[in-house]
């Protein structure tokens, strides 16, 4: 099987270093033609420049490739719907949106300043939402889309001094979720991508034997099949140093308790059988959760969900 992207038209933001510019120029390489977007400002997200996001496009056209450099900044709603509109005059169709770009103002909670922790998720949170929403109708009305979110362990699990980046990561996870759910009948999927790779965000951060393992390279195998044909949905497929794993949310299946019994020292006794692992679900929408207990409250009542029938 050989993934490939002829006639795919895909905007990757953040792509003028790190991951962006590996997965801008696999895409490429793929056969996609290719939106290298970046705002070109520092890990902190200050300043700006053209200079990354056209040396990447040129990377792509010189190694036979098609693409166009784009330094929109991703928290402005006015340039990505120029960006976007852009792509559709050139190449007349959106069918991939890679949601790569990010900052870093990283400091314990105790010390981090509110508009920091405001600033990384307008970033993350919101210019994915906001390049989301710039081309989801174009996405509906082609019934095709595949359209990436990038989290992160930090979000998933926690990271001392990142509660703003953790904040965003984690609420992309949501967006994703309910995103899937809509974007179902038309045919878009959406991923989510949890790299670890020593970019200009990270390598200051780790030693040089590690910075050698941890290649943006490495991680971009695992973006390239999640925005494929055959892509999953609403998945959260990790990947660091080329390993690879999967990120599933379960929920154990819990107890219930009668009126009478509904009181925080029974939960406090039964916290152990709230928390058995035996039984637990994946599941793929918030009502099979309310679902599950109304039909332990209606068991318990003697209670009949079966619908009534009709004469």
């Amino acid at each position: 099987m050989s993934i490939r992207f002829e006639g795919r038209v895909a905007i990757v933001t953040g792509a003028g270093a790190g991951l962006g510019r590996a997965h801008a120029l696999e895409l490429g390489r793929r056969g996609a033609k290719v939106v290298v977007n970046d705002f070109g400002g520092g890990v902190d997200g200050t300043g700006g420049s053209s200079g990354p996001a056209d040396k990447v496009a040129g990377e792509i056209r010189a190694a036979g490739g098609q693409a166009i450099s784009n330094g929109a900044d991703i928290t402005n709603r006015e340039q990505v719907e120029n960006m976007v509109a852009g792509t559709m005059e050139e190449w007349g169709r959106v069918d991939i949106l890679i949601n790569n770009a990010g900052i870093l103002r990283d400091a314990s909670f105790a010390k981090m300043t509110i508009a920091d922790f405001q600033k990384v998720m307008d970033v993350h949170l919101m210019g994915s939402v906001i390049c989301t929403k710039a081309v989801w109708g174009h996405m509906r009305d082609a019934g095709y889309g595949r359209i990436l979110m990038t989290t992160s362990s930090s979000g998933l699990y926690g990271n001392f001094g990142q509660s703003n980046y953790g904040a965003a990561k984690m609420a992309l996870i949501g967006l994703m979720n309910t995103l899937q759910i809509e974007g179902e009948k038309n045919n878009i999927r959406i991923n989510a991508l949890g790299p670890g790779a020593a970019t200009r965000m990270t390598e200051s951060l780790l030693p040089a034997p590690i910075v050698a393992l941890m290649t943006p390279e490495s991680v971009t195998p695992a973006a390239i099949y999640l925005v494929s044909e055959d892509a999953p949905r609403r998945t959260i497929l990790n990947a660091t140093a080329g390993g690879y794993s999967r990120t599933i949310i379960h929920e154990t299946d819990g107890i219930y308790l009668g009126p009478a019994d509904q009181s925080a020292e029974n939960i406090a006794v039964r916290f152990g059988e709230i928390s058995d692992e035996a039984g637990q679900s994946a599941y793929a929408n918030g009502g099979q959760q309310v679902t599950k207990f109304i039909t332990k409250a209606a068991q318990a009542a003697g209670v009949s969900l079966a619908p009534k029938a009709t004469g």
